[in-house]
């Protein structure tokens, strides 16, 4: 189904960059207050199996408490939290404190306004469209958070698993037989990696979360896109890990996040798949 609103493509395009950069600040509160959240749980359900009292603390949730600077704790004032145009006007600072602002912000804001003005372009306002968003408002979600905590929670990445089924029940993308075969390649492929790498050397060598990534990202695309997004997103993760060792020097010992790297490959096959296989092939005149 596609809402017509009588402007051009262009237009509702821009409007849906628009709702995209207000969209990523939210995106950001989910980033940084998803983990405090859960470890807050985490905590509190040790204490009560270990019958221990409970530790008094501010309670933070993703609606709560109002958003404010993390080095004053002065509350952000509506003005100052206009996305992308207040960052600039306050050059990166807190008008307050004058604490750096982390580019974080918006960069995040950025990409969820230029995803949003490009599915809109691409789909108009169809489900096609918000399934794409949601899809990779997810993927850029997972991408924060598993950069800063190590952590791809099952908050995010088991309903994208199920969404991405419900949304193949009438073929959006993929038939439903491959987006079910999908999603068990995917799980399985990295579980069986997973498990082959710690009988080899003993050591953990992924989480968990990326096995469920990579069967959210079977269940939007099919089995068949799995090769690419392991080849892809393997590929890349080896380059950055070399360059880091090499020019900055990381020590090799230390775990590397791998979400982000899936989830780019996930996207970009998501997005361009069909072209990248295609010119793949027929680089090799098949």
């Amino acid at each position: 189904m596609m809402i017509e609103l009588g402007i051009s493509p262009a237009a509702t395009a821009a409007i849906g960059g628009l709702f995209g950069l207000l969209l990523g600040s939210f995106l950001n509160v989910v980033i940084l207050r998803l983990p405090i959240q859960l470890k807050s749980d985490w905590r509190r359900d040790s204490r009560d199996f270990l019958e221990l009292e409970p530790e008094i603390e501010e309670p933070v949730t993703i609606a709560k408490p109002a958003s404010r600077c993390p080095g004053c704790k002065t509350p952000i004032k509506a003005h100052h939290n206009i996305p992308l145009l207040s960052y600039l006007f306050l050059r990166g600072r807190c008008k307050t404190c004058a604490e750096p602002i982390s580019f974080q912000y918006p960069l995040v804001e950025l990409l969820a306004g230029l995803l949003a003005a490009y599915f809109v372009y691409q789909y108009g306002l169809s489900s096609t469209a918000l399934y794409g968003l949601i899809f990779s408002y997810s993927l850029l979600v997972l991408t924060g958070i598993d950069l800063h905590e190590k952590l791809l929670p099952d908050q995010i990445t088991l309903p994208l698993i199920w969404l991405g089924l419900f949304a193949n029940l009438n073929g959006t993308f993929v038939s439903l037989n491959e987006a079910v075969i999908g999603a068990i390649a995917g799980y399985l492929s990295l579980w069986t990696v997973f498990w082959a790498f710690k009988l080899i050397t003993g050591k953990e060598g992924m989480g968990y979360g990326d096995f469920k990534l990579l069967a959210a990202l079977g269940a939007w695309m099919g089995w068949q896109m799995l090769p690419m997004i392991i080849l892809l997103s393997t590929a890349t993760g080896a380059i950055v890990g070399i360059a880091g060792i090499i020019f900055v020097g990381r020590n090799k010992e230390m775990p590397m996040a791998f979400g982000p790297f899936l989830a780019a490959a996930g996207w970009m096959a998501f997005v361009w798949g069909e072209e990248i296989l295609s010119g793949y092939l027929g680089l090799f005149n098949f």
